[in-house]
């Protein structure tokens, strides 16, 4: 069995001078687009399929992590289910099938994933309840990402923030290779800003109901408790996005770094245009966490 830093495949880093000029700032994008399954989440997948002892794992998502998972247990030869909103993109449904995993759609306006969850997880006691960023192996897995950007010189590393498990990696990855300068910042949407609400009030609030914002991978109720005490003692601050705003930082993409982005992957930049002014003169990097997107979503929010 490969080790995880054999199985993945290392981030993308993009200059665009297009984008720099448009924007008049020094920027660099790490694209997890290229990464297995179309997103970071396959490092936590690996991380955790690879160790767990069991031979069946339960989990929910909206899509990255479940089709992850199920590539991940495909590979190290384990079963796989995946309790998923309705709402899910199509193209991510059915990437998670096409792995063979068994995919249970739920009516999150009737039932949350996680009381799904609950349901399955009694009806299959042998197997292992993953979540897809409250986890010691997801964040174990995702700091290979924040290992890769240790050392590179940036002052601000951006992050997009659903469940919390990318930029508690990030902050881990980062600060275990010495790299203190720097700074790291949370972009979620505005529409579900339980971690910014988190962040200012010092203790955890969760949002009342799943968010629909268009950043579907952002659609988490509450930061996890494991992430929790990581983003509170390792980010400078969190930045609210509008819908609007990922829009256009999906547009911009395309066109000044020819770059699929999906609208969660484009929080980074969204946060950027929301708050410009302090991102001047400063070395920046911005994690685009996938690029698994419908197309006929995608179609439009280009189109403007």
């Amino acid at each position: 069995m490969q080790t995880l830093r054999e199985a993945i495949r290392p981030t993308t880093l993009i200059r665009s001078a297009k984008l720099c000029d448009h924007l008049g700032l020094d920027i660099t994008i790490a694209s997890e687009t290229f990464q297995h399954t179309g997103s970071f989440k396959f490092r936590a997948a690996y991380e955790l399929a690879s160790n767990v002892p069991n031979d069946e794992i339960l989990t929910a998502s909206s899509g990255n992590f479940g089709q992850a998972l199920a590539y991940a247990c495909k590979l190290v030869g384990k079963r796989c289910t995946v309790v998923m909103p309705a709402t899910s993109a199509k193209v991510k449904i059915d990437a998670v099938r096409g792995f063979g995993a068994v995919v249970d759609l739920v009516d999150t306006a009737v039932k949350g994933r996680n009381e799904r969850v609950a349901e399955l997880a009694a009806q299959m006691p042998d197997a292992y309840h993953a979540s897809a960023y409250d986890d010691e192996y997801v964040i174990a897995g995702n700091s290979t990402l924040g290992d890769e950007l240790a050392g590179r010189g940036f002052d601000a590393v951006i992050v997009p923030v659903g469940g919390g498990g990318l930029i508690s990696g990030v902050i881990t990855g980062l600060r275990r290779n010495g790299d203190t300068s720097a700074e790291i910042y949370g972009a979620e949407p505005l529409l579900g800003n339980d971690a910014t609400r988190s962040f200012r009030a010092g203790h955890l609030i969760a949002n009342e109901t799943e968010p629909m914002t268009i950043a579907d991978g952002a659609r988490t109720i509450s930061l996890g408790d494991l992430n929790w005490p990581i983003i509170r003692d390792g980010a400078i601050d969190m930045i609210e996005v509008s819908d609007e705003r990922i829009a256009e930082a999906v547009r911009i993409y395309f066109g000044s770094a020819n770059l699929k982005c999906e609208p969660t992957g484009a929080l980074t930049l969204g946060a950027v245009l929301e708050d410009i002014e302090r991102f001047h003169d400063r070395r920046i990097c911005l994690i685009v966490s996938g690029g698994n997107v419908d197309p006929s979503l995608y179609s439009s929010l280009i189109a403007g």
